[in-house]
């Protein structure tokens, strides 16, 4: 860095020589620069753990089953819940039982309408040949 020493003809200097100065300022950035914690864009987040899928069947009674749909859409086989690739594989599984057991089907009143007509259209098309539908009896006052 380069320093005026002023004129040679004895004169006062009339001006601040601001070198030294921007060096110190200079060395003071870097410094709080450095000092300064990297900023991170990430949260720390506790995930639950997750479980292995179970791919043990619904237990299959040889006298009769029942098929019931609840109202959050869920497939109910004898209490165990299952989805619809399951429910195609229970089924075929108890055609070709011997003899065949009977299956009931009893969806919830609050059910989906959708789900039980895709259930009914999975249900046809397993062969399924001793179904029927149970619980009636909650809707006989229905309209009235």
């Amino acid at each position: 860095m380069a320093m005026s020493g002023g004129k040679d003809d004895g004169s006062p200097m009339m001006e601040m020589n601001t070198t030294p100065l921007i060096d110190v300022m200079l060395c003071l950035l870097i410094m709080f620069i450095m000092s300064i914690p990297v900023a991170t864009h990430s949260i720390d987040i506790d995930l639950p753990v997750a479980t292995p899928p179970t791919d043990t069947p619904p237990p299959i009674d040889p006298v009769k089953n029942k098929i019931v749909l609840t109202q959050d859409s869920k497939i109910m086989w004898n209490g165990t819940q299952i989805d619809q690739a399951r429910l195609i594989q229970t089924l075929q599984a108890t055609t070709r039982m011997n003899p065949e057991p009977e299956l009931q089907f009893q969806p919830e009143p609050e059910a989906s309408y959708e789900l039980s007509a895709q259930v009914l259209q999975v249900i046809k098309g397993s062969a399924v040949t001793k179904f029927g539908f149970v619980g009636n009896e909650q809707f006989a006052t229905f309209g009235k």
